[in-house]
C-alpha cells in the first residue's frame, strides 16, 4: 500500500455518537450531525474515537455504528473508524470489519490498562498492520493510555509497514509534535501528522504537519476549518484572528471530564437539534456546567 501522497489531512472531526434517551444508537440524529459536518466543509470524518464513546460500547454496537456511518457518508468524504482496544485480536477483528463495510482507514489507539514494553507495542501494531490491508492512523493519547508512542517507535513502524500512514497526536506538547514531524515525516513525506488538540493546529501546520482532529469541530467547525483554509491561502491576518478564538477552546475541555457531554451540549446550544444523551459511566452535566459552556460559546460568537 505504498503511497507518495498524504491520505488524511485538513480538519477531520472526531464525530460524537448520538444516542436516544434510552441510550440506543440514534440513526436520525447521527445523520443530522454527519450532514452538518459535511456541509461545514471538513476534510474527513473520524467515528468511534474517544469523543465517539467507543470505550463504553459492545463490539456489536461498534460494528453497527461503523456500518451505518460508512453507508450514510456514502463516499462524500474519507471515513476513518476507531478500532482501538486493549486486545490485539479485537483490533484486528474490528479493523477487518471496517474494511469489509468500506471505511477508508482505521485509527488505532495503543492498548490501555496494560503497560507494554516498546517491543510489545511494536509487535502489537505490526500484527495489526500485517493483518489488515487498510491505511492505519496511530493514535497517541498518553494522558488516557498512560503510555506514549515515541517518535522513534513510530519511525520503526512506518519503516516496516507501508499502510501505517499517520498519527493523531493528542498531546499538549508542541515539542513532541515537532519531533514526530522531523523524525518521521522528513523520511516519509506521505505520513500525516495530525494534532489532537484544537489549539495545536497552527503549531502543527507551521512545523510542516498536516491538520487536526478537533472535538470542537462537532459544534464550531468554522474555527478550525477557517484557520486551516487561511493558512493554506497564506492569509496570516485571518490565521491570527482565528487562532485567538481557537486558543480559548481548551477551556471547554476543563468543564467536565471526559469532554463527551460538553461537546454534545455545545452542539445543542449551537443549533443542532440532536440528543445530548451520553453513555455511562459518563453522566449528564449540571446547570452550572451548562452555564459555563454557554458563556464560552457566546464569548467566541459561536452562539
Amino acid at each position: 500500500m505504498a503511497t507518495s501522497e498524504v491520505l488524511f489531512k485538513g480538519v477531520i472531526p472526531p464525530v460524537s455518537t448520538i444516542f436516544n434517551s434510552s441510550g440506543e444508537f440514534d440513526r436520525e440524529g447521527m445523520g443530522k450531525l454527519i450532514d452538518f459536518l459535511i456541509e461545514s466543509k471538513v476534510d474527513g470524518l473520524f467515528f468511534l474515537g474517544t469523543g465517539g464513546e467507543f470505550s463504553q460500547m459492545t463490539l456489536a454496537e461498534r460494528k453497527e455504528i461503523t456500518e451505518f456511518c460508512v453507508n450514510y457518508v456514502d463516499g462524500r468524504l474519507p471515513v476513518l473508524i476507531g478500532t482501538g482496544s486493549p486486545s490485539t485480536r479485537e483490533v484486528i477483528d474490528l479493523s477487518l470489519h471496517s474494511k469489509e463495510v468500506g471505511a477508508d482507514g482505521v485509527v488505532v489507539i495503543n492498548p490501555y490498562y496494560l503497560q507494554l514494553s516498546e517491543e510489545f507495542l511494536f509487535e502489537h501494531y505490526s500484527e495489526i498492520a500485517s493483518s489488515v490491508d487498510l491505511p492505519i492512523v496511530l493514535y497517541n493519547f498518553p494522558q488516557l493510555t498512560g503510555q506514549d508512542l515515541s517518535p522513534d517507535l513510530v519511525l520503526r513502524l512506518v519503516d516496516a509497514h507501508s499502510n501505517i500512514v499517520g498519527i493523531k497526536e493528542t498531546i499538549d506538547l508542541a515539542g513532541h509534535i515537532r519531533e514526530m514531524i522531523l523524525k518521521v515525516k522528513s523520511k516519509h513525506p506521505h505520513f500525516s501528522v495530525l494534532a489532537g488538540f484544537d489549539d495545536h493546529l497552527l503549531n502543527t501546520l507551521s512545523l510542516g504537519g498536516d491538520g487536526v482532529i478537533p472535538a470542537t469541530a462537532n459544534f464550531a467547525p468554522q474555527l478550525t476549518v477557517g484557520l486551516y483554509a487561511a493558512f493554506r491561502n497564506n492569509d496570516f491576518e485571518k490565521v491570527m484572528e482565528l487562532q485567538k478564538k481557537v486558543a480559548h477552546l481548551p477551556l471547554l475541555y476543563k468543564i467536565a471530564t471526559p469532554f463527551v457531554g460538553v461537546a454534545k451540549e455545545a452542539m445543542k446550544m449551537a443549533g443542532l437539534d440532536v440528543s445530548t444523551k451520553v453513555l455511562p459511566p459518563v453522566r449528564d452535566l449540571n446547570k452550572e456546567q451548562l452555564g459555563e459552556i454557554q458563556a464560552i460559546l457566546k464569548k467566541l460568537d459561536i452562539i
